[in-house]
This record gives C-alpha cells, structure tokens and sequence, in this order.
C-alpha cells in the first residue's frame, strides 16, 4: 500500500507535536470564552445563561483532565494519516482548487465529512448511554451535569478513541483538501467549545430560526446533559429527530 509502512521515528515526533498542539489548541480557545462567560459579571455577558448554577473547581478540573487524555488520543491517528499523506498514501491534497468543480468538492467534502461525523457520533453516543456501557465509556462527560466550555473534548478514552480514528480514516478514501480539513477541525473546536459554554452564545433569532432548527446549539446540548436522554446529535438534529429523541430546546 502506498504511504505504507511509514518512518515510525519520525510518526513519533509528529504524534509528539500534535499533542502538544491540541493541547495547546484547547487552553487558547477554550481559557478566554471561558473567562469571557464566567469570568465577567452577567451584566456584561451578551448571551442567554443556561446554566443554574456556577461551575465548580472539581468539574472543571475533571474536565481538563479528561481533555488532556483525549489530545493524547486524538493525535495518534492524526499523525499516522499525515506521515501517509507524506508519502502519497492518503486521499488528501493540496494546492489551488482547479475550476467550478474542484471549488465545489471544496464545499462538498467539507459537508460529507461534517455528516459522516454527525452520524458516527450520534448512534455512538446513543450506544454509549446504554445503562451496561455508561459507565465505562461516557460517564466522565456526564460529570459535568452543568458543563462549561473547559469540557468540550472530556471524554472518557474508550469514547476518545471511538471518535478519533473516523475522520483519519475517511482522509483515506474521500479526497479532501489540506485547508478543507483544517477549516473543519477549527468548526469542531469552536462547535464543541459553544455547546459546552453553558450560556447561548448565538442571537436568539438565530436559535428560534431556521438555525436552532436544523443546527445544534448549547440550547439544545444543554438538556441532553442536564436530562440525559435525547439530544445525542453532534451537529445537526437531524438524526435525532428521524430516530424521536429531539427533546427540543432549553
């Protein structure tokens, strides 16, 4: 196979150096929407507070824990895609989109990608909520019953890992653009950070709108973390209303 085997010195220094820079990803971006929302007198805040109460020292703590196991994770795959693409083994490009068509797969792929993981993540999340799973795969998500934007990647690593290889994977198969696939790992970050946020952050006409609609929005993940049943989609709601576990908005 092309791109196979691949130089495993230097997949470790890749691996290394993703780590890091998911780490370090997280506390520039998650730090000030955090200090931003919960920081700041709730005067200044210009976003609807769904949380009921302030997040503790514990949670939050919890949560960047998990967070930090799950970079560790995340960055496997990643870097044993990018030394295959390296060395001309994957489906990824780069370069200047050439005509309408390529500039439309730019868009395209995006989308495929974006509901690939919708789809994974929804009937994987659902799984994991099953009552015999629960507690070893997902359970230490949920210890944020009132979450903050600090747990937008605490996952347990048995739910890490089941998340971490799809889209690796998927840059196999289904060309995508460098930039396409860096545009979308800014979209899960800054997706993940909001839903997490424990305030709206979006205009309220956006949430009772075509938006809050079709979209996921903290107003809609925040019921599946203070209820937890329903609301298992990671973008859309478009599984969980075909599959009847919409529960709505808070």
């Amino acid at each position: 196979m092309e791109g196979w085997p691949i130089p495993l010195g230097q997949t470790l220094i890749t691996y290394l150096a993703f780590t890091a820079i998911i780490i370090g990803r997280y506390f520039l971006i998650v730090w000030p929407i955090h200090w931003a929302l919960w920081s700041r007198p709730a005067e200044k805040v210009k976003a609807r507070r769904l949380s009921k109460r302030e997040p503790t020292r514990e949670t939050i703590r919890n949560e960047i824990k998990l967070s930090t196991i799950s970079a560790f994770i995340y960055a496997a795959p990643a870097a044993i895609v990018l030394e295959m693409w390296k060395a001309g083994g994957t489906a990824m490009y780069a370069g200047v989109p050439q005509g309408v068509s390529g500039w439309a797969w730019v868009f395209v792929s995006a989308f495929i990608y974006l509901f690939a993981q919708d789809t994974w993540f929804y009937f994987t999340h659902r799984i994991m909520h099953h009552r015999k799973l629960f507690k070893w795969t997902h359970e230490g998500h949920h210890r944020s019953v009132q979450p903050t934007p600090w747990a937008s990647f605490s996952f347990d690593a048995i739910e890490a890992v089941s998340a971490a290889w799809l889209l690796p994977v998927m840059a196999l198969f289904i060309p995508i653009h460098v930039g396409t696939a860096l545009a979308l790992l800014m979209i899960m970050t800054i997706n993940a950070v909001f839903n997490h946020a424990g305030w709206e952050v979006y205009p309220e006409r956006w949430i009772k709108g075509w938006w809050g609609r079709h979209i996921i929005t903290a107003s809609h993940h925040n019921l599946h973390h203070t209820k937890f049943k329903g609301n298992y989609g990671l973008y859309f709601r478009f599984w969980d209303k075909m599959c009847g576990t919409d529960k709505g908005l808070v």
